[in-house]
């Protein structure tokens, strides 16, 4: 393939009249090379995942504090999270390589990690979500073991002796349920909050909040359920959270389906609402360590919580009176908000908007907590995007109605966008709808004291349970800025807009989404923001199953792209791992609907050109599905192209070949959907029954 920058025109001044071009053809100085390279992203190699700390002062680079040879990331769940606590000048951290767990002074430059868990010949047994147990000088946090049984790891609360240097066995505190999450423990070591959940439920499907009490040997003697026991209410607990005064605060589901802020009241064991919006106060448990919410002073009877909520496809980040019943919004310029972490005055928050990529940002409060009297980017994922803001396009939230009467689901759509070009009025834009799979969560994980933050890199994860956010993303700019409309869907069963709506999915995967993502098309159609007959659909993972179905079961997209999409629903569930055992069997329900959501078995059922994109060292989706498809398509005579990936696997990571993807996938849809030419040089491949 060859390819080069593209020489751009300057852009007009509003006085000076725009080129007028068809849709697609226009030229952008967002290329794939800018795509494909512009991002750090902290979820990548492993061996990068250092701890960092904020420089302390202004202008000079971010310290890496743990050693090169060290990689801060935890196995635990598959997806990990939850890799680090700071307590004092100290860190403990899982290690990628070996998944045990190392002790390092922060301050010392010369210091080097100690192991405090025992060496088990293999990265058998792995930690996350740890907390450091003053009382006792102890580390608690989740240990799943694999030594039994590999495909069924054992999951259990477990606490390691600080003091002891010969590096004992770990002590079981907590032991009998499938999962758990967030250990906390109160300020004076007397208690300790839990989150525990069972199969077959997801801990967004039903999640129970325990308190158990510690004894002076540090066993837990007595277990109190706070939430999610109650039969009558089905519920998902999450982020329990102690204030400096031994509150139980937390976040929970219960009667509204939206996970809003709730306080236990211990003398009779009852909960009550902090502050009830139908909005979501935190989001699905995919990963351990998250953290939506800080209690940032305690004083008398209140209590000031620093918290962020997503409604209607935006985020807010506010300070929240918990004896009022206030809640404060801070005035910054995120749209989207993920973790919160507080130190001395001030906020660290991981956060996003239509202009701005995936940063770490500091708040700076006023003395009374409760305005934003500054913001500062202290680090950003892509901090040369902001050169091409002429070019971008800010998305439009809507909503559309699906298939069923009355109902409603959720997009981000982005017009085409550029400084210098412009269609011709009689022209509507192709469209490129886009159906999610990968989860947003963090790029990183961060610990606050008060002098300082630090961070370290996260990994993404899959599921249809999770949620599209209007960010940038210069992915989708690379299309608009070439004169495409995109669409990015929040199908039923994404999170972000109450349990009612996450649980539109369940038993109806490959029906409700692909229904959603042909509404939406149709939608944006009938409202004049896209032609009907240059409709295209792409997505990968479990987006690529949502686009596999659409394409052999519905008609409404002219063409598609499927970058290492699951077409073999069986044996997808025959390859999964304990956390999502289940997960497979909820969203599809019998045996039944395996065979016949699975596009796989309905190859003859695919009627329009498709290009798939295929890592060959994919276990999640093994090559020969994609393979299949291709022959079926080949040997029907419609127009199909295969791109395999040599050291690829569920996902690419290699910049050449995102580059590769994107600009074959932009040339593949111009040359059999588009009717225009690319301003890009790209070789395209061959594509088979295509001339």
């Amino acid at each position: 393939m060859a390819s080069s920058t593209t020489s751009v025109p300057e852009a007009s001044s509003p006085s000076q009249d725009k080129i007028t071009a068809p849709y697609g053809s226009w030229k952008s100085p967002i290329t794939a090379d800018v795509v494909s390279g512009a991002s750090k992203r902290l979820g990548g190699t492993a061996v990068d995942a250092v701890l960092v700390k904020e420089p302390e002062k202004a202008g000079e680079e971010p310290v890496d504090i743990t050693p090169k040879e060290f990689a801060v990331r935890s196995t635990a769940q598959e997806y990990g999270g939850g890799a680090f606590s700071i307590f004092g000048d100290t860190v403990v951290f899982s290690n990628y390589k070996d998944q045990r767990l190392y002790k390092q002074s922060i301050d010392s430059k010369d210091s080097s990690p100690v192991p405090i868990t025992p060496d088990y010949g293999a990265p058998l047994v792995c930690y996350a979500d740890g907390v450091y147990d003053s009382r006792i000088n102890r580390y608690v946090t989740v240990r799943e073991d694999r030594r039994e049984d590999g495909l069924n790891p054992t999951t259990e609360i477990v606490a390691i002796d600080l003091n002891d240097q010969n590096i004992p066995e770990p002590k079981i505190l907590v032991s009998g349920s499938d999962f758990y999450a967030f250990p906390r423990m109160d300020p004076k070591g007397e208690r300790m909050a839990w989150i525990e959940w069972h199969h077959p439920n997801m801990p967004w499907d039903k999640a129970e909040l325990w308190v158990g009490y510690i004894s002076e040997n540090g066993d837990i003697y007595k277990r109190i359920c706070v939430a999610g026991c109650d039969p009558t209410i089905v519920e998902s607990a999450t982020e329990p959270k102690w204030s400096s005064k031994g509150e139980l605060f937390f976040v929970s589901d219960r009667r509204s389906g939206f996970w809003n802020l709730h306080k236990w009241i211990e003398s009779n064991n009852e909960v009550q609402p902090v502050y009830s919006l139908n909005a979501e106060f935190a989001r699905p448990l995919w990963i351990f360590g998250m953290n939506s919410y800080e209690i940032i002073q305690s004083h008398g009877e209140k209590n000031l919580i620093a918290c962020s909520y997503r409604q209607n496809g935006r985020s807010y980040l506010g300070i929240l009176d918990d004896v009022e019943g206030s809640l404060s919004l801070l005035d910054i310029p995120f749209t989207d908000v993920d973790n919160i972490t507080s130190a001395n005055h001030c906020l660290y928050v991981e956060g996003a908007s239509a202009v701005e990529p995936s940063s770490v940002a500091k708040v700076t409060l006023d003395d009374h907590k409760l305005k934003a009297v500054d913001f500062k980017i202290v680090w950003s994922s892509s901090p040369d995007s902001l050169k091409y803001k002429s070019y971008f396009s800010l998305p439009e939230l809507i909503e559309f109605p699906t298939d069923v009467p009355g109902q409603k689901a959720y997009a981000y759509y982005y017009p085409p966008s550029n400084p210098i070009y412009q269609a011709s009025q009689e022209e509507k834009p192709p469209l490129l709808l886009k159906s999610h799979a990968i989860c947003h969560f963090p790029l990183f994980e961060a610990k606050a004291t008060d002098a300082s933050i630090y961070w370290v890199p996260r990994t993404s994860v899959r599921g249809p349970t999770s949620e599209t956010h209007g960010i940038l993303n210069l992915n989708i700019q690379y299309w608009t800025s070439r004169g495409w409309a995109f669409v990015d869907v929040n199908y039923g069963g994404s999170t972000g807009y109450g349990r009612e709506y996450r649980e539109r999915l369940l038993g109806n995967w490959g029906i409700v989404d692909v229904n959603d993502c042909c509404s939406c098309a149709r939608f944006l159609v009938d409202s004049g923001k896209a032609d009907g007959e240059r409709l295209c659909i792409t997505g990968g993972s479990a987006g690529g199953y949502t686009t596999l179905a659409a394409l052999a079961l519905r008609d409404t997209f002219k063409a598609g792209s499927s970058l290492y999409g699951v077409a073999d629903l069986s044996m997808l569930r025959a390859e999964t791992h304990k956390f999502e055992s289940h997960y497979i069997d909820n969203l599809v329900g019998s045996e039944k609907n395996y065979f016949e959501r699975s596009p796989i078995n309905f190859v003859d059922k695919f009627s329009c050109p498709i290009i798939l994109f295929q890592g060959l060292e994919d276990k999640v989706v093994p090559p020969d599905q994609a393979r299949k498809i291709y022959r079926a398509l080949k040997e029907k005579g419609l127009p199909v192209a295969l791109v395999e990936y040599e050291g690829e696997q569920h996902g690419f990571r290699k910049a050449e070949n995102i580059k590769f993807t994107l600009e074959q996938q932009m040339v593949f849809f111009a040359q059999l959907v588009g009717h225009f030419n690319v301003a890009d040089e790209i070789t395209p491949i061959k594509i088979d029954n295509f001339n």
